[in-house]
């Protein structure tokens, strides 16, 4: 059985334990931080929308090897059309720079400034697209409005199959793993595509995927606490949590690895595109998913019901019971400690008076001498009839 797995046995059989849900403070204050820059960052940097959501002209061409991004940038913008600084980027043996809307004209004279720049055989070789913002206002109302729908029906059946606390706490798990994923796109200023849209919405089933396999333990283990009140609510959590811990690892390594795969191969191998755009995506917000599940979800479910009267009092009793345990170990510990002392090494003699053990000694050779003595002192005397000792007639 390999480490992971023997850790994993313990901790669901309660022989080791990590204290998730009686730190939440400490994970709520990390989660507040970085939702604090999050908010930050969105409220100054903003999102950095692709051309299908802001609108504009996309150019793709081939390149020779050795031509870096200020090539690419300093072609286009040397057409003397395009106003704003072109967004320059990678892809594969060529590169795709975005600019705002341009004319037909315009297009035609960005193709042969880059034509004549980097030599190649004809002007169609630069190939244009223009892109209205409205496709992507389309997509991003579509987006959430299936957003809207998922949530609804992801409290609908929390709470029939859990509780409405159950989903509460996962979706403010949600909706911190929304914002965090937000946040880093502007952080980074991580180019949004409708296909940072759709990789968003994948997250969101898989943080609750993991959330709701926690919560079942969970429900599982506080289901007779009322009845046994061998601990408390937080506790029953907190062992459950542990119970799926190695689980929630495993699926969360398994499922990050083909993702870092795909995020490789799309921005170190093919450049920018669909593939690195979903990727980013899917990366940043699995790795919030985990966290949360763990760290976020639990010990909110924990605080939820904790302020229910019955798990109070639950709470209350259980470290009553825990405190008199307690004095009753120390105390019988202390009696187990002060007895040994109180009685002494059995074999060790009493202690004497100086003088006293020869006193003792020469008292019980004189008694013994006096006994001796007073044997033949202590003997009848024998009288005759006439008072002589033998008993002899004097003649």
């Amino acid at each position: 059985m390999s480490r992971l797995g023997t850790i994993g046995g313990r901790l669901h059989r309660g022989e080791i334990s990590l204290n998730f849900v009686g730190r939440q403070k400490l994970w709520y204050s990390i989660s507040g931080l970085i939702l604090v820059i999050s908010v930050v960052s969105l409220l100054t940097l903003g999102l950095n929308f692709g051309v299908e959501f802001k609108g504009g002209t996309v150019f793709q061409f081939p390149t020779k090897p050795g031509t870096t991004t200020s090539d690419a940038r300093a072609a286009v913008a040397d057409s003397g059309v395009v106003k704003e600084d072109p967004i320059v980027q990678k892809t594969g043996a060529g590169w795709r720079v975005q600019t705002e809307s341009l004319t037909s004209a315009q297009v035609t004279k960005v193709q042969e400034t880059v034509q004549h720049r980097f030599g190649l055989p004809k002007p169609d070789d630069v190939s244009p697209q223009s892109v209205g913002a409205s496709w992507g206002k389309d997509i991003s109302q579509k987006a959430l409005q299936g957003l809207v729908i998922f949530l609804v029906a992801i409290i609908i059946y929390l709470s029939i199959a859990f509780e409405w606390r159950m989903a509460v706490a996962a979706l403010i798990a949600l909706a911190h793993d929304i914002l965090i994923t937000i946040g880093v796109y502007s952080l980074v200023q991580f180019e949004v595509t409708p296909s940072s849209v759709v990789g968003l919405l994948t997250i969101l089933g898989y943080s609750l995927y993991d959330t709701v396999v926690v919560f079942d333990k969970v429900r599982e283990n506080t289901r007779p606490l009322l009845t046994t009140k061998s601990m408390t609510y937080s506790q029953a959590a907190n062992l459950g949590l542990n119970q799926t811990l190695v689980r929630s690892i495993n699926t969360s390594v398994i499922a990050l690895l083909p993702v870092a795969g795909l995020l490789f191969i799309g921005a170190g191998v093919m450049g920018a595109g669909t593939l690195k755009d979903l990727a980013l995506v899917l990366f940043v917000g699995m790795l919030a998913g985990a966290y949360s599940s763990i760290c976020i979800a639990t010990p909110i479910l924990a605080d939820l019901q904790e302020r229910q009267a019955k798990y109070r009092d639950l709470a209350k009793r259980v470290k009553s019971k825990a405190g008199s345990a307690k004095r009753q170990s120390r105390a019988a510990n202390a009696e187990a400690t002060a007895k040994p002392a109180a009685d002494g090494p059995e074999s060790e003699p009493q202690d004497t008076v100086p003088g006293e053990e020869e006193t003792d000694a020469a008292t019980s050779v004189g008694a013994g001498i006096r006994l001796v003595q007073q044997g033949p002192r202590q003997q009848p005397r024998r009288t005759g009839s006439k008072g002589h000792p033998s008993g002899k007639k004097k003649r």
